[in-house]
């Protein structure tokens, strides 16, 4: 082949045929694919009404959902709109989760253990007793086989859940008195939802499932006797203090609290796979927030509770911690005879608990132990 066929060639056949051939030569061709193509590529505006458990302005819990908000509408310069509605500004706190289902909200930003009387395996999504710390339900949603249990589990309900925030290792909780034994804890009214609170009804407590907002009130008039919450944080902004001195550690019902947006499957399916994408990756950036900013405050604001408002802290004794075994094996038996699906949510969960926790313990625990003991 000659230069002058190979130079004809490459100017039809490299541009795909004659019609992509023109566009080399024609200009006025190339506004007009231009004007064509614009509207094919511009991405439909998508509304998303959020429900939330949460306080409006709620420090780490509230604000994190609002951020995720925000955030959403920023990456997309605007294209997703999240309209937030803190708990009762739209739906109360717990009619969250049927207000999405139904499809009359797009979403809500929740603990999904507070759905665990629709079915127990919501409850390991957020924490159940001796479950799964922080680094160990990340490793279980993403790489060992959560997040696929999870969308089994919220398809029934017509539901999908992406994970959003955690507030990592919760506090055992504010009592009016001191707890040395599984029988202190007889006849105790204690605020402690999921499956932490029918581990407190094995040990003869009453366990009493309220929302964030009803929690001080039912504290200071005693209609309760003690309740968890999260940590020293978010416990101090709740002023517990005026009510319970006693404050306990650690808590053997949450261990990471994973919280999520759950979206209507619907209104999900509908979304293009790249919006899909958007949403998850930005709801794993605040994931991650969440987690750094509890760390970076928790601190400060137990000692602050300790030095300012003469809170007591009290670690949990070794009876105390047999007892909650005890009360936690006989709500996991139930939890398995429930369902095949409970069952395999529950295993999968133990597994993980396992095999990642003891690497933990070996090499991160380790670690701290002889760095701590070395700086001493």
């Amino acid at each position: 082949m000659d230069r002058r066929s190979f130079v004809t060639g490459l100017a039809v056949g490299g541009a795909v045929g004659a019609g992509a051939a023109s566009l080399l030569v024609k200009p006025k061709e190339v506004e007009v694919v231009k004007e064509v193509a614009a509207p094919a590529i511009a991405a439909e505006r998508i509304e998303i009404a959020m429900v939330a458990t949460w306080g409006r302005d709620f420090p780490g819990l509230g604000t994190g959902a609002q951020r995720f908000a925000q955030r959403l509408s920023d990456v997309s310069d605007g294209r997703i709109q999240v309209t937030y509605y803190a708990a009762g500004e739209r739906v109360g706190a717990f009619d969250s989760f049927d207000e999405v289902a139904s499809g009359n909200a797009q979403a809500y930003h929740a603990a999904d253990y507070y759905w665990k009387g629709k079915h127990p395996g919501w409850a390991y999504f957020t924490a159940v007793p001796f479950g799964l710390t922080y680094p160990e339900m990340k490793s279980w949603l993403h790489w060992m086989g959560g997040q696929e249990l999870h969308d089994e589990l919220a398809g029934e309900f017509g539901l999908k859940c992406v994970p959003m925030g955690n507030t990592g290792v919760q506090w055992g909780g504010w009592f009016n008195k001191e707890i040395n034994s599984g029988d202190d804890l007889k006849g105790l009214k204690m605020r402690i939802p999921g499956l932490g609170g029918d581990v407190m009804a094995k040990l003869g407590a009453s366990p009493v499932s309220l929302p964030g907002g009803q929690i001080y009130e039912n504290l200071v008039s005693g209609a309760i006797d003690a309740t968890e919450w999260v940590g020293p944080w978010n416990d101090e902004a709740m002023k517990f203090y005026e009510a319970a001195k006693y404050y306990y550690y650690p808590g053997m019902h949450e261990p990471a609290s994973q919280l999520h947006a759950g979206f209507n499957a619907s209104f999900w399916s509908g979304l293009s796979a790249s919006d899909k994408a958007l949403i998850s990756a930005v709801a794993q950036g605040e994931d991650n927030n969440f987690m750094a900013e509890y760390n970076a405050k928790n601190g400060a604001a137990l000692e602050r509770l300790v030095k300012d408002q003469g809170v007591i802290v009290k670690e949990f004794n070794d009876d105390v911690y047999a007892a909650f075994k005890q009360g936690s094996d006989e709500v996991y038996a139930e939890v398995r005879d429930h369902s095949a699906l409970a069952a395999k949510i529950h295993d999968s969960a133990m597994n993980a608990r396992k095999v990642v926790g003891d690497y933990i313990q070996l090499n991160d625990v380790s670690y701290t132990n002889k760095r701590n003991a070395a700086l001493s």
